[in-house]
């Protein structure tokens, strides 16, 4: 007797849950690999092309996310916490870490830099669904 697969049902809301949390995931830890290389290096200018590939990957599971998750009623806290995302990556709040050491300001700016890559084209791509649908009705 051949035994069955198991199969989970679980809706596309619950996946794309998941996507997300493990997204973010990888973005922390992507932050914290290439932030150590960027501070053992001196600079994130030593490191351009493992950080350009990263936000590359990430820039990639954002439009994944923003194509397939997200609700009706998820979409304005969504927008703002980007926003406040990409607000917090731009003012460089980070830069007092590097006082305590130098290793702690490269870790938070890239995983700062990371989830924005990531959650950016999401939010662009959230931003124009709500629109189209705004304007259809």
């Amino acid at each position: 007797m051949i035994p069955k697969i198991l199969w989970f049902k679980m809706d596309l809301k619950q996946i794309s849950k998941w996507a997300y949390l493990l997204f973010v995931i990888i973005a922390v830890v992507m932050g914290l690999v290439v932030g150590y290389m960027a501070w053992a290096e001196g600079s994130w200018a030593a490191v351009s092309d493992v950080n350009g590939w990263v936000l590359l990957i990430m820039l990639i599971l954002g439009v994944i996310i923003g194509l397939t998750s997200l609700t009706a009623k998820e979409v304005t806290p969504f927008l703002i916490a980007t926003i406040a995302l990409v607000v917090a990556a731009s003012a460089n709040v980070w830069s007092p870490l590097g006082q305590i050491h130098g290793l702690l300001d490269f870790w938070a700016t890239g995983i700062l830099s990371y989830i924005v890559a990531f959650a950016a084209p999401a939010a662009v791509i959230v931003a124009i669904k709500s629109v189209l649908t705004m304007a259809k009705d």
